[in-house]
């Protein structure tokens, strides 16, 4: 019985390694033979071909200035194949952990919005509702809480742009 559990093992290693490569997995950004990123294109060359429309007030140019950073490593297209529109950002803020003195100690920001891709024909390829959630610490100062407030929402944006870089290259990636 026991000389036989090394080649027990190694025929368990060699099922799991055959497994695991014929499951399917690809990798998002890397180059591949299928999907709508074929022909050698990755999703990355996909997302370098969007051009982002302005969304207003100034999270939302906070918002756009991250996507240009993540979606254009090499510059903006000079002919763009699609579109990306992204609704106004809706910001709410909750109160939470109230002291005896119904003072807030802790608030929570939460960010929505809607993101649409178009090509240059107006036709919708993909449409998501996105929110991020962040909270913060109320503190004396209001100088402090404003402070801690305007990262919360850096951070809530920079996490709306992840999520929208994400269905990009999963959309790319489809097939």
């Amino acid at each position: 019985m026991f000389r036989f559990a090394p080649l027990l093992l190694v025929g368990m290693a060699i099922i799991t390694i055959f497994a695991l490569s014929a499951c399917g997995f690809r990798p998002v950004y890397g180059n591949y033979s299928g999907g709508k990123a074929a022909e050698g294109n990755s999703a990355n060359t996909m997302m370098g071909q969007i051009t982002i429309a302005n969304i207003p007030d100034r999270s939302g140019q906070f918002l756009r200035n991250a996507l240009i950073d993540r979606l254009h490593a090499n510059g903006e297209p000079d002919s763009a194949l699609y579109t990306l529109k992204i609704e106004p950002l809706v910001e709410t803020n909750k109160e939470l952990d109230i002291t005896k003195s119904s003072e807030a100690t802790r608030a929570q920001l939460r960010i929505k919005t809607h993101m649409v891709l178009v090509d240059k024909n107006g036709n919708h390829f993909v449409s998501r509702d996105l929110s991020s959630m962040s909270s913060y610490n109320v503190l004396e100062s209001e100088f402090a809480t404003r402070i801690t407030e305007n990262a919360a929402r850096e951070n809530a944006i920079n996490d709306i742009a992840r999520q929208v870089e994400r269905n990009l290259a999963l959309y790319f990636n489809r097939e």
